[in-house]
């Protein structure tokens, strides 16, 4: 069983930036790709970016690209989510998630392990 847990989130206004951490404990993984998915109120759960956590690489969503990063530290079993250049419509509950696979996967019924959400909300 793996245990996700989120940090970092909060308010910040517009074109601020936050950074949020994911840190897994239960077993040791070093083969799964970790993901971050958002949810708004009245939305469907979107990605958001994933790194596979052995080869380090990574994806994202068209809407945050070149704006958001994602890394990891495998000594640590922690995922990152490096937020810059916030917008309002990044208002969101953030999960990350443990994928079933090595490889980076988008979609929500790819991966086994949530985490239970912060909350991160920009203000204009």
């Amino acid at each position: 069983q793996v245990r996700l847990v989120e940090s970092g989130g909060g308010l910040v206004q517009a074109g601020g930036s936050l950074r949020l951490s994911c840190t897994a404990s239960g077993r040791i993984f070093s083969t799964y790709a970790m993901g971050w998915f958002r949810q708004a109120p009245g939305k469907e759960r979107e990605f958001v970016a994933a790194i596979s956590w052995s080869l380090g690489s990574t994806y994202y969503a068209d809407s945050v690209k070149g704006r958001f990063t994602i890394s990891r530290d495998n000594a640590k079993n922690t995922v990152y989510l490096q937020m810059n250049s916030l917008k309002p419509e990044d208002t969101a509950v953030y999960y990350c998630a443990e994928a079933k696979a090595i490889a980076v996967v988008t979609i929500p019924q790819a991966y086994n392990y949530w985490g239970q959400g912060t909350q991160v909300t920009v203000s204009s």
